[in-house]
């Protein structure tokens, strides 16, 4: 069956209808210690989550450890959780990964629900079935390919997110506007991010994630198609590694944005981008996400960073996404290191480093 999406201002009526067509003897509902204070009390009309075992974990992508996903399967076996239960994930990526990742092996697999709490949450982490845990210092090192029975998105609840939050999903949006088309890439322009709850957000997001669930829906296990979705993020989780290497952590939104900038610079020269299209949108991020400051002592690291991505199938290639125009998707596309380093030598002179 099918995952479902289901797009909803009503949050709290869309579960209990959900709910109402599954069979389960016991209900988990896994969240963090800060969507517990400012998320779960917009679910109080749910008369189906009243009734949940509540599991409630550390916040943010330094607690998404094997200590914290020991920490949901210690809950579910002491609250007596069988295969025929139902776990509900209410948080942002990290809860829906973690939370994923913990259905996805307990008694080797119980059924779950993600209602995302984030934008970026809702655009990327929720949809498609990846879940897992960082592991030896490396993000999402260790997983399983599991999707959940349904994700209910509402905007509801990113009324309540920092500006900050909401650019490091809006990220993902625009990548899915790059490679879909100009008619889901040109209007996330003019989208007012000001006000994240409103009727337009909830429509340009229903677009995005439709963007991805086709993706998904033709190429399940990332053999092919799937690989359009990694766009900005070979150089993007290198300027991610870098930002906690120098204790100085950057939302992996932001590093994506970043990284998109220094993957269109590889597209226009590898496939001849257009470079008023790479232009524009580099002068989008530097004035919205700022500028990720690297030098040419950097440039190691990073192609180390590069080079380690589970996305390389061998440890001496580095492996990329890339496009020759907006929804002209090119996928494996191997760049040297001397093409990197020139991409990163414009990457700096773009955003005037």
């Amino acid at each position: 069956m099918a995952q479902q999406l289901l797009f909803t201002a009503d949050i709290s009526a869309t579960l209990d209808q959900v709910l109402e067509g599954y069979a389960y003897d016991r209900l988990f509902l896994l969240t963090d210690e800060n969507t517990r204070r400012s998320c779960l009390p917009l679910l109080s009309a749910s008369t189906k989550l009243a009734t949940a075992d509540l599991i409630c974990i550390e916040p943010d992508d330094t607690h998404k450890t094997l200590q914290s996903l020991a920490s949901v399967w210690q809950a579910l076996s002491d609250r007596h959780a069988t295969r025929r239960s139902v776990m509900v994930n209410l948080g942002g990526g990290m809860v829906t990964d973690l939370g994923g990742f913990a259905a996805a092996t307990f008694k080797r697999g119980i059924r779950y629900f993600n209602l995302p709490t984030t934008l970026l949450g809702a655009v990327d982490a929720a949809v498609g079935g990846k879940t897992g845990i960082n592991f030896n210092g490396l993000k999402n090192e260790v997983g399983a390919f599991s999707p959940a029975e349904a994700v209910l998105v509402t905007t509801a609840f990113f009324a309540s997110l920092s500006r900050e939050h909401l650019l490091s999903g809006f990220a993902e949006m625009l990548k899915h506007g790059l490679i879909s088309s100009l008619a889901v890439y040109e209007p996330l322009f003019s989208l007012d991010l000001t006000r994240p709850d409103s009727p337009e957000m909830l429509a340009r997001l229903e677009e995005s994630i439709a963007v991805k669930r086709r993706v998904v829906e033709e190429d399940p296990f990332e053999k092919g198609l799937r690989k359009s979705l990694n766009l900005g993020h070979t150089i993007g989780h290198a300027f991610e590694s870098l930002s906690h290497h120098r204790h100085q952590p950057v939302q992996h939104g932001y590093a994506v944005a970043w990284g998109l900038v220094g993957e269109l610079i590889l597209s226009h020269r590898r496939l001849g981008f257009p470079l008023d299209t790479l232009r524009r949108f580099a002068s989008y991020v530097r004035e919205h996400y700022g500028t990720f400051v690297i030098t040419c002592d950097d440039y190691d690291y990073l192609c180390e960073r590069m080079t380690h991505d589970k996305k390389n199938a061998a440890s001496d290639a580095i492996n990329f996404t890339l496009l020759s125009d907006v929804g002209q998707v090119v996928i494996n596309q191997t760049a040297t290191r001397d093409e990197i380093t020139l991409a990163l030598d414009l990457y700096r002179d773009l955003f005037g480093i």
